[in-house]
């Protein structure tokens, strides 16, 4: 099983990182590749089991479900249920931590996943680069001070 994870500081309190990223169908609002997104059958983009499908600025597809999401604890957690990427058994959970010297973000975001073997580097490389970090760079370039 292929394993990604990345970790950054993001430069604002958690609350308003959280407010961010919460939104499962919200990601066309902070995250660069993704061109559009809609909850399919109306359900809330809050309520577990609920798909998102969106379309990348590239105009790829890809659809998921919502597998788990706490604000409590700041996280949520989606399985990949149809890409143009070449894996299976795609689980994510994107976490955040208050960092409370300076009101800051710890986030972290991983995920785990099938693939073929000689297909594993290049695409835990892509998927951390391209997606997780992608991410966290826009949000600190949107929410730093």
């Amino acid at each position: 099983m292929a394993r990604v994870y990345v970790s950054s500081v993001i430069p604002a309190p958690v609350g308003r990182v959280w407010a961010r990223i919460r939104d499962f169908n919200g990601l066309p609002s902070w995250h660069p590749a993704i061109a559009e997104s809609r909850i399919e059958n109306g359900e809330p983009s809050d309520r577990v089991g609920c798909v998102r499908d969106f379309r990348l600025r590239n105009g790829e597809r890809i659809r998921e479900r919502l597998l788990g999401l706490s604000d409590y604890e700041y996280f949520c957690t989606y399985s990949i249920l149809e890409s143009p990427m070449p894996l299976s058994d795609y689980v994510a959970t994107l976490r955040l931590t208050p960092v409370t010297d300076g009101d800051r973000t710890f986030a972290e975001w991983s995920a785990e996943f099938t693939c073929d073997p000689a297909r594993e580097a290049e695409l835990v490389a892509m998927i951390g680069q391209s997606v997780f970090q992608a991410g966290f760079d826009a949000l600190k370039r949107q929410l730093g001070s």
